[in-house]
């Protein structure tokens, strides 16, 4: 089954709709500060307003189109971006995809950028992520757990197949996508082309006891947060509470850290990033350790791993020797590029740590802070930073500077 939504771009000059705040746009469970989290969780309202904002399709369970209804809508062309991107994308053909917290998607040609959101009949304005299959369309995948595919004219909104047993669907093939679902799903999605597919975690080893202990989650703990593709084609995903999985294609592993999952200061920071080294060592959103991944796992489907240290001597502007970051990205030889939401963005050359702060203007003495959400490395190497408050910013090989698109 699938909805389609077929857009028609207006090539008049849009007028960017009034930004919610970035926290409404997804249930985010870190206040973060200096290499630390405190942990809240958002109110009902918020939650709400993200799910049923511009009362098109809602999500995983609340929608409100039946399968086959079509809509016809129309994409604004912008002069800009939206102030809060946590999202960015390169396609294979060149365009820029940019996913906001609160306003859809943007795409950019090089010459124009034309805005999709709830006002033309996307799912929501929060965006998760933003995909390519192998025939060269877009995938993207939103807070409420709604994917949509565009081949370049159309949107179609795919409906997942679920499957019996605790296993169904899963394989692994170095062609399909795999996509993240909403805040209550308990797994991800894989794509191969033509089918979506609904996949699900079987019952965690620590299941017991944190429903135990939190029986009125209003999330689940195998919210998945950052999926990874590592060099030998395995997959890996990083939850909300119960750690890091990986799926070789046979079965899947876990690998649970308490220094990664939970602050010193209390709370769940959750793995909001994974990345394999140019010496083959993991990071999992923690700067002081990397990890040495064995080849054979442990008994009880747990990862065999070996701790070692991380990034040495980074102090941070509160004195501590750790921060854990949302994002990471591979630079140049056994460069890292990792970003902070209040720190930053923090450059490792296996050697010397370097933080860059962000900053709108040429003179950042005395500037406000800029909260960085996301950072990508496009297909010639160039460095790209989302924010919450000031849209997107660029690596020119000394500093990030605003983007302004050519229009």
């Amino acid at each position: 089954m699938i909805r389609r939504v077929v857009y028609v771009v207006d090539y008049e000059i849009g007028q960017f709709a009034p930004l919610l705040k970035w926290m409404g746009g997804g249930l985010w469970r870190g206040a973060f500060r200096a290499g630390a989290v405190g942990v809240f969780i958002l109110g009902l309202a918020a939650a709400c307003l993200a799910c049923c904002g511009g009362g098109a399709w809602a999500g995983e369970g609340g929608d409100k189109a039946q399968a086959g209804d079509a809509m016809l809508a129309k994409g604004d062309s912008v002069l800009g971006l939206s102030n809060n991107i946590s999202v960015i994308y390169e396609a294979r053909n060149g365009d820029y995809w940019f996913g906001s917290e609160t306003d859809g998607v943007h795409r950019y040609d090089g010459k124009q950028i034309v805005r999709y959101n709830v006002k033309v009949g996307l799912a929501t304005a929060s965006i998760r992520e933003i995909k390519e299959d192998k025939a060269g369309a877009i995938l993207i995948a939103t807070q409420q757990g709604a994917i949509f595919k565009f081949d370049g004219q159309v949107f179609t909104r795919l409906v997942a197949k679920k499957g019996d047993g605790a296993m169904a669907h899963w394989r692994l093939d170095s062609d399909d996508v795999w996509l993240r679902g909403g805040s209550m799903k308990n797994g991800m999605y894989r794509y191969d082309g033509e089918t979506l597919y609904d996949l699900e975690f079987p019952k965690h080893f620590m299941a017991d006891g944190y429903y135990k202990q939190f029986p009125n989650s209003p999330w689940s703990p195998y919210e998945v947060y950052c999926i990874y593709r590592d060099k030998k084609g395995n997959m890996w995903f990083g939850t909300s509470n119960f750690g890091i999985c990986r799926y070789d294609g046979e079965k899947l592993s876990w690998l649970y850290d308490k220094d990664l999952t939970e602050t010193p200061e209390g709370g769940s920071f959750g793995i909001r990033s994974i990345a394999e080294d140019s010496d083959g060592k993991f990071w999992f959103c923690n700067s002081k350790y990397r990890y040495t991944i064995r080849k054979k796992d442990q008994e009880k489907g747990l990862i065999s791993y070996l701790k070692e240290p991380g990034v040495a001597n980074l102090r941070t502007s509160a004195g501590k020797d750790k921060i854990y970051y949302l994002a990471i990205a591979r630079g140049k030889g056994k460069e890292i590029w990792m970003a902070t939401f209040d720190q930053g963005i923090w450059q490792y050359d296996g050697t010397k740590i370097r933080r860059y702060p962000i900053v709108d203007g040429a003179n950042s003495e005395g500037a406000a802070a800029i909260n960085p959400t996301t950072i990508y490395k496009d297909k010639k190497g160039g460095l790209w930073v989302g924010t919450q408050q000031a849209g997107v910013f660029k690596y020119d090989g000394k500093v990030f500077v605003k983007f302004v698109p050519a229009n």
